[in-house]
């Protein structure tokens, strides 16, 4: 084969790697573009579910930590305690 020949074999194989990597990049765009709009309907339902569930139950769960946060500030003298009667205890 002729170098003209090899040139116009180069040339070709060039414009058939450009199309695959084309028609691939077009394919990985189009995943894309549906990925995002699963994405935006999810971020869509979410901002749903925090207005109409959780936002109600802020006041009911702060109160509840207020009380946890009572119980565990009650936690080092029930310690102290408990250590008292286990030195007092008979062994």
């Amino acid at each position: 084969m002729s170098t003209d020949g090899f040139i116009v074999l180069s040339v070709i194989l060039a414009v058939v790697v450009v199309a695959v990597l084309a028609v691939a990049l077009i394919i990985v765009r189009s995943g894309l573009v549906r990925i995002s709009k699963g994405l935006d309907t999810l971020a869509t339902a979410l901002e749903g579910v925090e207005s109409e569930h959780l936002r109600p139950l802020e006041p009911a769960v702060k109160a509840i930590n207020a009380r946890f946060d009572t119980i565990v500030g009650a936690f080092p003298g029930i310690a102290g305690k408990a250590a008292i009667v286990a030195e007092r205890r008979p062994r």
